[in-house]
């Protein structure tokens, strides 16, 4: 039987109705938000409080907070802010030799030679099974020994690397395999060989659904750049922060200043993540 038509007025009735759930559903979202927001304003408050150097006493208690010696603090804060742009290049330079190293793996992970399974299985045993500041120490004080004497820079671009390039190597090789064995079988049917298949149809899909996982590797190796400061011989972040804090006996407030660096290349670079995901996924909405 043919369904009958819906009448006008009925219509209007359902369309109507939508409309005030999602009005609804975005007054809850609204509402949420906010609450959230005033959540972090009062944390937020909360830090500054506990370092405004307040002594004051309510009935029995006494409430003490931690001073900082601000005339430290807006001194040495330019000085320390400079290691600022050497933590980003360090973290930049060694996501992109992660990047390259983690698709060599990937592919070696998946590869039916056994010597290229063999050197990709061996590398990320390898670093994986020791220690990010002994792979750091080593590039730095190790390799001199050999003759090999890298820049400082270099030294821990090669180190960030390695390490990370291992771990990711298996975020690409799962983005690799994630590409449906059907449209390889569309391509070979079609004439393409297997370069041609994995760099016009694999690795372009594969790559957008690993963005996001490399970005959350890129904000962690921003933080690890810190650990290049044991060494001595590059003057990031932590670096700076050490060396005007030992030497005049304020660490505490020059390591806030570079906690607060930290805190706020972490942010931006976490807001240009969410924004380069929600490009890489635009051609998964629907209308």
């Amino acid at each position: 039987m043919p369904t009958p038509p819906i009448d006008s007025a009925e219509l209007a009735r359902f369309e109507s109705q939508a409309d005030q759930v999602a009005a609804l559903q975005q007054h809850k979202q609204q509402r949420f938000q906010l609450w959230v927001y005033v959540s972090w304003v009062v944390m937020f408050a909360f830090l500054i409080f506990a370092f405004s150097g307040a002594d004051f006493t309510i009935g029995p208690f006494r409430i003490t907070t931690i001073s900082l010696d601000t005339e430290f603090i807006m001194t040495y804060w330019e000085f320390i802010a400079k290691g600022v742009w050497l933590t980003i290049l360090l973290a930049v330079l060694s996501i992109a030799l992660a990047m390259v190293l983690a698709l060599l793996g990937g592919l070696g992970r998946l590869s039916k030679f056994p010597p290229a399974y063999a050197l990709a299985t061996f590398y990320i045993s390898l670093i994986r099974g020791t220690p990010l500041l002994l792979q750091i120490i080593f590039f730095f004080l190790a390799l001199p020994q050999l003759g090999i004497r890298l820049p400082g820079l270099w030294a821990g671009v090669l180190a960030l690397g390695l390490n990370y390039g291992a771990y990711m190597t298996e975020i690409m090789r799962a983005g690799i395999q994630s590409v449906g064995v059907g449209q390889r079988e569309a391509a070979l049917a079609i004439g393409m060989t297997q370069p041609q298949i994995m760099r016009r149809v694999v690795l372009p899909q594969a790559l957008r659904l690993v963005i996001p996982p490399i970005g959350n590797q890129f904000i962690a190796m921003l933080k690890d750049t810190s650990l290049i400061s044991v060494t001595g011989f590059v003057w990031e972040l932590l670096w700076r922060a050490q060396k005007v804090g030992r030497a005049n006996f304020r660490s505490l407030e020059a390591l806030l200043i570079a906690a607060v660096f930290y805190w706020i290349i972490t942010i931006m670079f976490s807001a240009a993540q969410g924004r380069l995901e929600k490009y890489m996924a635009r051609g998964e909405r629907t209308i």
